[in-house]
């Protein structure tokens, strides 16, 4: 019944405050049937959690947040994978991507100030044996979150025309 599970996780990525029950309905299954295939999921490491995606500038936050490009030497038996786990333990991480290109791993980062995320770059990341670069990017604005837009859509932008 993979038809279904499809519906049911491009439903979820849309909207994830969905109920089973509201699921259900969607794609013609019983509720029971829903909550088995988010156990399901949820235990085949596919659906690993459900996020809000807020907009941090209205709501005051001034946290920073970088992106980090990493160059590393892979390592004998674990290549890129063992290295990028370590990164991603840390707190700060947010996320951590082996890229194609002039570099290896991006790294997305934050902390309360600059020199939170500069002492974890200098002191933490760029220490790390293997690490061979790292160039920071510090986030000015943010305009789209996991594609859902922050700020005044083109719709409400656009003047309307008249006759």
């Amino acid at each position: 019944m993979l038809l279904p599970v499809n519906e049911i996780l491009k439903l979820l990525v849309a909207d994830p405050s969905l109920q089973p029950g509201d699921l259900a309905k969607m794609v013609g299954m019983t509720e029971g049937e829903v909550r088995e295939q988010l156990r399901q999921l949820a235990a085949d490491r596919i659906l690993l959690g459900y996020r809000a995606v807020l907009n941090e500038a209205r709501l005051g936050n001034d946290r920073v947040r970088a992106m980090i490009e990493v160059r590393i030497t892979p390592e004998r038996g674990g290549g890129f994978d063992n290295f990028a786990g370590r990164i991603a333990l840390h707190p700060e991480v947010r996320s951590c991507h082996l890229m194609s290109g002039g570099y290896d791993l991006l790294v997305e980062v934050e902390g309360a100030n600059l020199r939170e995320v500069a002492a974890f770059v200098s002191e933490r990341l760029a220490v790390l044996p293997g690490v061979l670069s790292t160039a920071t990017h510090f986030v000015l604005q943010a305009y789209k979150e996991q594609g859902v837009l922050l700020g005044r859509s083109l719709a409400e932008e656009r003047l309307s025309v008249s006759p």
